[in-house]
C-alpha cells in the first residue's frame, strides 16, 4: 500500500523541445541507467541540465556521449551522495545560485542497492549505506536547495520510487525499508510546500533495463525490459508545468 495517491500520465503525452526551457535541472545518479536517461531527455527538452554523481570520469563520459548526440552540454558537479557533508549540499546550492542564478528541478535518481538479501545476512554498512543515499541524502540536498527552488515561478522535485508491493517481500532490506522511508518524506515534504510555487512529485516506474533490476533479478532477460527512456519522459513531464495535476502523487508508470 502507498500513502500518496496515484497519478497516470496524460495519453499520448511527448515531451516537446521547448518543455523546459529556460529551466535548470539537477540529476543526481546521472550516469546511472535512468539518471542518464533524465539528463539526456532534459537536454532534449530544453533545460539546462547539471548531472552530479560519486565518479567523475563517469560523468565526464555523459558528457562527452550527450554532445556526440548534438545535446547541449550539461554542467559537471561531482557529488559523493553516500559521505557529502551538509556543507558541500550549501556549496552546490551556492554554485548554482552563482553560475544561473536559479534552480527549477532536481531528478533523485541516484540509489544505493547492494542485493537481495535476508536480514540475519545484511550486512550492517549495507544498510546503512542504503538508508543514507536513498533517504537521509536527498533530504539533505533538498533542503539545501529549497531556498532557490521556491524563488522559481514553478519548480518541482522529483523521487524515484519503487514497486511497494514487492519491496515489503523478504529479502528487500535496507533498500526496502529506504523506498517505503522516501515515500514518507515525498508526502511530509509535499504537506509542507503545497501552497509555494513548489511542486513535490513521487515516480514509480515500470521494470527497466538498468544495473539496478540486473542485481535484483539476474536469472532475468534483461534485454525483455525496455530501457529508462520512458520513464525518462515521464520525469520530464513531472518537471514542466503540465506536471502539475500529478503533485503530491505518485505518478505510476507501470502498466495497467
Amino acid at each position: 500500500m502507498t500513502t500518496l495517491p496515484l497519478a497516470r500520465l496524460p495519453a499520448g503525452w511527448e515531451p516537446a523541445a521547448d518543455s523546459l526551457v529556460d529551466r535548470v535541472v539537477l540529476v543526481t545518479g546521472a550516469y546511472g541507467g535512468l539518471g542518464g536517461a533524465v539528463a539526456r531527455a532534459a537536454s532534449r527538452a530544453g533545460a539546462t541540465v547539471v548531472i552530479t554523481g560519486k565518479r567523475k570520469r563517469q560523468l565526464e563520459q555523459l558528457y562527452d556521449a550527450m554532445l556526440a548526440e548534438g545535446l547541449s552540454a550539461p554542467v559537471i558537479h561531482p557529488l559523493d551522495m553516500e559521505v557529502a557533508t551538509p556543507r558541500e549540499y550549501t556549496a552546490l546550492a551556492e554554485g548554482l545560485e552563482r553560475d544561473f542564478g536559479r534552480l527549477d528541478g532536481i531528478v533523485h535518481a541516484a540509489v544505493s542497492f547492494s542485493g537481495l538479501t535476508p536480514i540475519t545476512m545484511h550486512k550492517p554498512d549495507a544498510w546503512l549505506r542504503a538508508m543514507h543515499v536513498n533517504v537521509s541524502a536527498p533530504f539533505a540536498l533538498t533542503q539545501a536547495c529549497l531556498p532557490l527552488l521556491t524563488q522559481a515561478g514553478d519548480s518541482a522535485v522529483v523521487f524515484v520510487l519503487d514497486d511497494p508491493a514487492l519491496l515489503q517481500r523478504a529479502h528487500w532490506g535496507g533498500y526496502g525499508v529506504s523506498k517505503a522511508a522516501l515515500e514518507r518524506f515525498v508526502a511530509i515534504l509535499h504537506e509542507e510546500t503545497d501552497a509555494s510555487t513548489l511542486r513535490v512529485h513521487a515516480m514509480l516506474p515500470a521494470p527497466m533495463r538498468t544495473a539496478l533490476r540486473q542485481l535484483a533479478y539476474f536469472g532475468e532477460d534483461l534485454m525483455q525490459r525496455s530501457p529508462p527512456d520512458a520513464a525518462a519522459a515521464a520525469a520530464v513531464y513531472l518537471l514542466s508545468a503540465q506536471g502539475s495535476p500529478a503533485r503530491g502523487a505518485i505518478l505510476d508508470l507501470r502498466a495497467g
